[in-house]
């Protein structure tokens, strides 16, 4: 096997039921702890280390060892799993920084999308001023309880905030959550259903027509939310992520996001976050406007809305 300027001698690994394989079409030389008169046998002038993090001190051995001979050293740490695509490397008294949780677009990209959001999400409210306004009215008529429903859901980095959506269920939703949740054979938690009885009259035509999630424009306006990202998780459900889940907070959560023109209820928490992270590895301007204009069509239909 042959990479552009280089040609791949083998591999070390201490499974000796290995030694003497072609593994990805190489041989399996010897061990770790062989790797130094390897090296000297088999002229190697390159040694690229990917060993995990519980083998830290061996690695740093190794690296000492190494450096006796004139080859080059290269690690892939084992913790690039913690970041994102857009690790960053700073240094600081000379020693590297490698930055796991940075966001993953740039300033430039961020105040781009800021300053789009805003001047969508302030003309819009002003529009659909009369039909906020209208639906708290049938909201207050319909049913006992507050007009504005407030959860707290996970952010950006994390963060928790305050979402807002009209109350689309009976008063005391949050209190009989409990009963409905349910968790499928592979440990994933399902806590939305098509038949769901906290559902009130009103609040299954506001889901349908997506309505309910209006209020949000005041989340967008405020910074705690953009118009296109990843859905606003629910903590409780953060909690039971996986750690490549977490990397969908590494932009603010979305009114609307892919997760929604790919299948919105329909999908399973755990498929929603890949879906996240694709908008997240592929995030643009023109994304974002394509995920808005397929929205439309989405929520026209009323796909996955319940």
């Amino acid at each position: 096997m042959n990479w552009p300027g280089f040609r791949a001698v083998g591999y070390v690994d201490d499974d000796r039921g290995k030694e003497g394989t072609n593994p990805e079409g190489l041989p399996v030389l010897g061990t770790v702890a062989e790797a130094f008169r390897i090296v000297q046998d088999e002229q190697v002038d390159q040694v690229i280390l990917a060993l995990p993090l519980r083998a830290h001190r061996r690695m740093v051995s190794l690296v000492n060892d190494l450096q006796k001979l004139p080859v080059d050293v290269k690690v892939v740490p084992d913790f690039f799993d913690l970041a994102f695509h857009h690790a960053s490397i700073d240094h600081l008294g000379g020693m590297p920084l490698i930055g796991l949780r940075d966001s993953a677009i740039d300033p430039f990209q961020r105040t781009v999308k800021r300053l789009f959001d805003l001047s969508v999400a302030i003309p819009l409210t002003i529009l659909l001023s009369p039909l906020l306004l209208l639906v708290a009215a049938l909201i207050k008529l319909d049913s006992r309880g507050p007009i504005i429903f407030k959860q707290e859901r996970v952010g950006e980095n994390c963060e928790l905030f305050s979402m807002y959506k009209f109350r689309s269920m009976v008063e005391d939703a949050e209190v009989r959550l409990g009963g409905l949740v349910r968790e499928t054979g592979d440990g994933q938690i399902v806590h939305k259903h098509r038949t769901d009885p906290r559902v009130t009259r009103l609040g299954r035509i506001l889901r349908r027509a997506s309505i309910d999630e209006l209020p949000q424009l005041f989340n967008v306006i405020k910074g705690e939310m953009s118009l296109v990202g990843p859905r606003p998780e629910l903590p409780f459900l953060v909690e039971r992520y996986e750690p490549w889940q977490r990397k969908r907070f590494a932009v603010p959560p979305g009114l609307t996001g892919w997760w929604q023109i790919s299948g919105r209820s329909d999908k399973p928490m755990h498929l929603h976050v890949q879906d996240d992270l694709y908008y997240i590895q592929n995030y643009s301007l023109l994304l974002d406007l394509q995920v808005l204009w397929q929205t439309i069509g989405v929520v026209l239909k009323g796909t996955g809305a319940y």
